[in-house]
């Protein structure tokens, strides 16, 4: 039953990959401004901007969630990007005011699938995720050929579909892409 949870898992979400434009209407955006201490962003020396104090504080204000993907800084602004599977939150921040702007973006139940099934933005551990999925399935398709060799009477239909099966899929990648 494991198996079958990653299968289907993976065969949905290659169809919603597929189509994603079906689920357009799950996106939606939030604007939020604030302001942060003038001493964590305002001191002439980049370096000595308060990178988590301003990341917690766009945390506990707004409940941002995700993992901190991009922290800039130049002389009139800071901007942070937050991402995780199917979420963004990306805020500017102006270094003489202190004054943020922040944009959270959630794409909805099908994109967080989406994202899992590449892997975008998902950390670590969900690679390692993927990474067995991809051997289990891997072993599961190899260990069917190999069976397929040793039924007698099977075994020269089974192997004719396979080759043309792999001869489809081919034609379709090389004559269908035009």
């Amino acid at each position: 039953m494991f198996s079958f949870v990653i299968v289907l898992f993976f065969a949905v979400t290659g169809l919603t990959l597929n189509h994603a434009d079906w689920f357009d209407d799950q996106f939606s955006a939030t604007d939020y401004k604030g302001k942060v201490l003038l001493s964590w962003v305002n001191t002439p020396d980049t370096a000595a901007v308060n990178k988590l104090a301003i990341v917690e504080q766009l945390r506990s204000t707004h409940g941002i969630k995700g993992a901190v993907s991009d922290f800039r800084i130049d002389d009139r602004q800071c901007s942070v990007s937050f991402r995780g599977p199917g979420y963004s939150a990306d805020a500017t921040i102006d270094r003489a005011q202190g004054t943020y702007q922040l944009t959270e973006t959630r794409m909805g139940l099908v994109a967080v699938m989406n994202d899992l099934h590449k892997g975008r933005d998902t950390g670590g551990n969900w690679s390692l995720v993927i990474d067995g999925a991809a051997i289990f399935m891997t072993l599961v398709s190899l260990t069917g050929l190999v069976l397929l060799l040793f039924l007698k009477k099977r075994r020269l239909t089974g192997l004719v579909l396979v080759v043309l099966g792999f001869l489809l899929v081919y034609a379709v990648y090389a004559f269908g892409l035009r």
